[in-house]
Order: structure tokens, then sequence, then C-alpha cells
């Protein structure tokens, strides 16, 4: 065949796929209330999260062909690999304020409180997001502007934001695609019914397998729940298609700005850990996503996209403090202190399975009043069943509680902040000395605290055990040896990581990281064999895949990606 002939084949199959598209998405777009956008000529992005994938992990999941289109992306270069680093606090909330509106210095951790106001502050209260999204927002804009953001903390200031939590302006997904368009959305698609069948059957064998192992051996899962999993299993299976589904449609529309969140390997690795083989296996279904969306984005070409792979940070093995001490950190706080106080600690995994479980149940009483009796009634029957079923999240209520605890252990991971209510200012380091005597030094003596971090004045110390500290300043580090800081990477790089921190108006009195014993795993502060939140053993070392016209090999923080996106897609 000539040259001509075969541009006439291609330029036809083009077209075949164009009319394809326009009329399958066309159709559903039109039905579900969503119109397509002007392109104006200007390219957009599309951001796929892995959450909780570190940079090595990546690295080893591809070389055993768990993520086999990604790979292919990244062998043939359409997509370059790089490393970066997220910087401290390494949680899902910290990172995607720098990514979407350039600051994280609101977020301090997972978990979090604010002195002033009496107030504890968790990333799973809707409410609480929202305010903090909009200071967040007073510093600029965000990437998002026009777009859509799906299952992340925070939505860029998009126009579209679904089970995003600090959305400004919610909507409701039923109410977004106009009643039964969830509906309207499977009845014409079986293959999606049998996709989340199948994907929710496989995912409760496996959460199942896990519960067995951990009857015969020690496990942060509970053995004989049998279920959670299964409402764990069928609600990861849903969102994922959905959000798929609507990044999908969105690249019809010619939305400018998309940024997706994959988090079940996150959630999984968190209760097995991040190489086990299972965990593994969810990267192979998030793969295909990313190839269900790559083939829409070069197919359909109403708006030219540039494509981009990332991570919010990664994790690291671990093992509880619990299991190392026999107590939990708070209550081994409240032991070295001398005389008798109140303690109030929260710790525990995000359970992102269970805030999506009553998102939907919210979403079923709204949609209930807007269909026909019968349906209300039929509807309202299974919502009560499920919600019955469903227990109650007690981090994502706010209580108006009149009660002002005296020691606050607030943990994220291998990251905690510790308050002191004596008064309602941030405390120095020697302050806290004076007022409990024993208490650094029985926190330097514990094996399973790596660092103990304060202020002293204008100035960060870190102390470590064996005797080492650091005294660090905008302009130097002071290490007296042994160097504390080394465990956790290059002691240059964690200093300013330390000092930061330590300014966020919110940081504890002192701030403590879990050990890094010589075993690999990580001291976490709470119950999980998978880590983030601190720093060492990958927990910070987040990757990105993207076009190599893009030149990201540069990128040390997540604040370096706003400025990116802003600079680049910004004027649309």
């Amino acid at each position: 065949m000539s040259t001509w002939g075969m541009r006439r084949t291609v330029d036809l199959l083009r077209e075949v796929m164009r009319l394809y598209y326009r009329r399958k998405y066309g159709t559903l777009a039109r039905r579900l209330g969503r119109p397509g956008l002007a392109s104006g000529g200007r390219r957009g992005f599309i951001i796929v999260q892995i959450d909780g994938l570190s940079y090595g992990h990546l690295l080893e999941a591809m070389a055993a062909g768990h993520l086999p289109y990604l790979s292919k992306l990244v062998n043939g270069g359409t997509l370059r690999l790089a490393p970066w680093l997220c910087g401290l606090p390494s949680t899902t909330p910290a990172v995607q304020a720098a990514i979407m509106f350039g600051s994280r210095g609101e977020v301090p951790g997972f978990r979090w409180y604010e002195k002033e106001r009496g107030l504890a502050v968790v990333a799973k209260r809707p409410g609480q997001m929202q305010a903090l999204q909009a200071r967040l927002s007073e510093g600029g804009g965000g990437i998002l502007v026009g777009g859509s953001s799906y299952v992340n903390m925070f939505d860029g200031d998009a126009e579209l934001a679904l089970f995003t939590l600090s959305a400004l302006h919610p909507h409701r997904f039923f109410e977004s695609v106009r009643g039964a368009g969830l509906f309207l959305l499977f009845l014409l698609s079986p293959l999606r019914i049998l996709r989340v069948l199948g994907l929710s059957v496989q995912g409760y064998i496996r959460a199942l397998g896990w519960r067995l192992a951990a009857v015969v051996r020690r496990s942060v899962i509970k053995p004989y729940d049998l279920l959670s999993p299964a409402m764990t299993a069928v609600v990861n299976a849903l969102f994922t298609e959905v959000q798929t589904f609507g990044v999908l449609l969105d690249i019809y529309r010619r939305v400018p700005a998309i940024y997706t969140n994959y988090n079940t390997y996150d959630e999984t690795a968190h209760h097995i850990g991040p190489t086990r083989r299972a965990a593994f296996a969810v990267l192979r279904d998030i793969d295909r996503r990313i190839r269900q969306i790559d083939r829409m984005r070069r197919r359909y070409r109403g708006r030219l996209y540039d494509l981009y792979v990332l991570s919010d940070h990664g994790n690291a093995p671990a093992v509880p403090f619990s299991w190392k001490v026999g107590m939990s950190l708070g209550q081994f706080i409240a032991a070295q202190l001398e005389e008798p106080l109140s303690l109030d600690e929260v710790f525990g995994r995000p359970e992102y399975a269970l805030t999506k479980a009553h998102y939907l149940l919210d979403e079923m009483r709204d949609l209930e009043a807007r269909l026909p009796p019968a349906v209300c009634k039929a509807l309202r029957a299974v919502r009560r069943y499920v919600d019955r079923r469903v227990p109650p999240d007690p981090e994502a209520e706010v209580y108006d509680l009149e009660r002002r605890e005296d020691v606050v252990v607030r943990a994220s991971g291998s990251l905690a902040h510790v308050y002191f209510n004596v008064t309602s200012r941030a405390i120095d380091l020697i302050e806290v000395g004076l007022l409990y005597p024993r208490l650094l030094d029985r926190l330097i003596a514990a094996e399973t605290i790596g660092l103990v971090v304060g202020r002293a004045g204008e100035r960060t110390v870190a102390l470590g055990t064996g005797g080492g500290s650091a005294v660090i300043t905008a302009d130097e580090v002071v290490i007296d040896p042994p160097d504390p800081l080394s465990a956790y990477g290059d002691s240059d790089w964690v200093a300013r990581q330390l000092h930061q921190l330590a300014a966020f108006p919110h940081s504890g009195d002192l701030i403590l990281l879990g050990a890094c014993p010589p075993d690999g795993r990580v001291v976490t502060f709470e119950e999980q064999v998978a880590t983030h939140g601190g720093l060492g053993g990958g927990q910070e070392q987040a990757f990105i895949a993207y076009p190599p016209a893009a030149a990201l090999d540069t990128v040390v923080a997540p604040q370096d990606l706003y400025r990116f996106f802003r600079e680049r897609y910004g004027e649309r």
C-alpha cells in the first residue's frame, strides 16, 4: 500500500473512532446533563494518582509484571519516569494541598489539633476540609479550574468534584447525573455490571484469605469479621468503575483538567504490607484503568491531553508501636507523666471504604426524594438494610465537647504530634522539659521512637537515641554526634523538612517520628503493617510518569508540581 493509501486508511479509522465515541459518550453526556466544552485549541491534562505507591515499590511491581500497560508507556518512551520527594508530612492531604494549591503549611498530618480553639481535626470530615481548602485557596487558584476532581482530598477549584471531601460546592453524584443516571450507565453497559461484580467477588475472596491468615499469625486484620470485607469489595469496585467512567466522559466533553485518585492500593498496603502479592494485584486493576483512560485520550481527540501518572507518597513496611511496647503511644506518654492527667489520643487507619460507604448512603437518601413512590419505597428499604450493617465512622463525626484534655496525641502513621494544654499557644522544648522532667528522657531512651523534635525560639531541635542532637535554623544545621537524622535520609534534607514542619501553625509541642530499625520495618503509631506520614523506608519517595516534553525530572517537592501545572496549563 502506498503512503497516500496508508494515510487515507488511518484517517478513515480515526473518523470511525470519532463517530463511535461521539455516539457512545455524546448520548450519555446529554442524558447526564454534562454538555461538551470548547477546547479553544489548548491542551488539557489528566492526572492519575496511585495513592501510596513508592518509587521503589513501583519499579518492583513493574519488574514483576503487575503494571504492564504503564510499563509499556514508559519503555516505549510515551512517558518518562522519575522519582521525587513528597516531603514531611508524607500524607495525602498535605501532598495534595501542595500539588493543587501550592502550600501545605496548614496540613501538619492526617490528624492534628488546634490548641487555640481546642479543635481536633482529621482529614475525613468534609466541613473541616472545606474550611481548610478555603484557607489554602487564599494563596492562589487551584490547578483544576474548570475541570474535574474524583476521589481526592481537595478539589483544586474544579467545576465538578465527586467524592472530594473539601469541595466548596459539592455535587451529589445522583444530582449531577440527573437522578437515575447511575442506573442508566450500568443498563447501557452490561459489561460494567459484570466488571463490578467480578471485582467485588475477587476482592472479597482475597480479603477472606487475609482473615484466614490472621487466625494463625499476628495481624492488624480482625480475623472473624466477614461483613466489612464484603462492603469494602463492593464499594471499592463501584467507586473505581464510576470514577473511571467519569474521566472517560470528561475526555469526550473536552474538560481542560482532570485529576483522579485510585486509593485501593494504599488501603490494601496498610492491611497486609506494600509488597505482598495481593497488594500488587490491586495495581493490575489500576493499570487497566490507566489503559482505558489513555486509549480514550488517544482515540478521541476533541481536545489534546497530556497524561501524568503519579503517586502522592510511598508506604514503608511497618510494625505498630503497640506491638513493641504493649501500649499505645498516648498510654506510654501518660505513664511517664508524674501526675494524674487526662489523655486524648486518636489513631487508626484511614478506612477509605467505610467513608465511601457512608457517602453512598447519603447519595441514596438524596435520590429517594426524586423517585416515584414505589421505587422510592424499595430503595429506602435497601438503604436501611445496608445502613444497619455499615458501622459508624467515629472519626468522620464532629462532636461539640466542652472539655480540654491535658495531653492530646494525634498520630499519622509514623508521625505523631503531642500537645500540652497548659496554654493555648505552642510551647518550646525547654518548657516541656520543665513541666514534665521525666518525659523527654523516656521518649529519647525508647528504642521505638527515632526522633523527638521541638522548638527553641526560631530554632528547631531534634533529639535522637544515643545522645545525638541537631539544632536547625533557616541557614544551618549543627549536629552533635551521633547524627540523629541520617537514619531518615540525607541529613540536610531531613533537617529542612523538620524545620518547616515545626513552623506549621498547628504542629505539636512535640513532634515524634517512629524509629527505623535495621530490619527495615518503620515503627508506626497506628495499627497498620505499612505506614506513611513520617520519613524513612520509602514513605517520602513518590514517583511521576510524564510526557518527555514536560521535563519534570527536577521535581523535588509537590509545590514544584503546582507551579508547573499553573504555568503550563493555567490559561484556559
